[in-house]
C-alpha cells in the first residue's frame, strides 16, 4: 500500500511539473539575433544589381574594409560609420527591410591605406574575418574592385 501511494504522489509530481511553463526571466524572452534577423531578408538576388557598371547605383548595404577595420557607409548622407568585427552583423541587421532590395548582399570595398607590408597584411586578416562573419550568416559579398 505505501509503495502504490509513493509512486502515486511520485507520478503526480511528474505530471505538475511536465504540465507546467518554465519561469520568464526579467528581461523576457531573448532578443532576436543579427543573424536570425539577416536571415529573414530574401537571399541575393543577382538579376537585380549584376548589370550595374557605377557602383553609385547599388541601393544595398556597402561596406569599406581597411587595414585598421571595417566601416558602414551610408551613401546618402557620404558618411562612413566605423564597426568592430563584432557590430558587423548587428549593423546591417538594424538597416530597414528597405535597405536590402537586391536581397541578401551587401557590396564591399578594399580601401588600401599604404604600401606597407604591415597594411597589406592587416587588410588580408580583416579581409579573412569579414568574409568569415558574412558567410556564416549567409550574406552574400559583392567585391567592388579597388579604383
Amino acid at each position: 500500500m505505501k509503495a502504490g501511494l509513493i509512486a502515486l504522489v511520485a507520478a503526480n509530481l511528474v505530471t505538475s511539473f511536465a504540465c507546467t511553463k518554465p519561469p520568464q526571466t526579467a528581461s523576457g524572452p531573448s532578443p532576436e539575433t543579427a543573424e536570425a534577423r539577416l536571415s529573414q531578408i530574401p537571399a541575393a538576388d543577382p538579376q537585380k544589381y549584376s548589370r550595374l557598371r557605377d557602383m553609385k547605383g547599388w541601393h544595398n548595404p556597402y561596406l569599406l574594409l581597411k587595414p585598421d577595420g571595417f566601416w558602414l557607409l551610408d551613401v546618402n548622407n557620404n558618411e562612413e560609420r566605423p564597426l568592430k568585427p563584432d557590430q558587423v552583423l548587428s549593423a546591417l541587421a538594424a538597416l530597414p527591410d528597405s535597405a536590402w532590395p537586391y536581397g541578401r548582399v551587401v557590396a564591399v570595398q578594399e580601401i588600401v591605406g599604404g604600401n606597407s607590408d604591415a597594411d597589406h597584411i592587416s587588410l588580408r586578416k580583416n579581409r579573412a574575418i569579414l568574409a568569415g562573419t558574412l558567410g556564416g550568416a549567409k550574406v552574400l559579398i559583392s567585391w567592388v574592385p579597388t579604383s
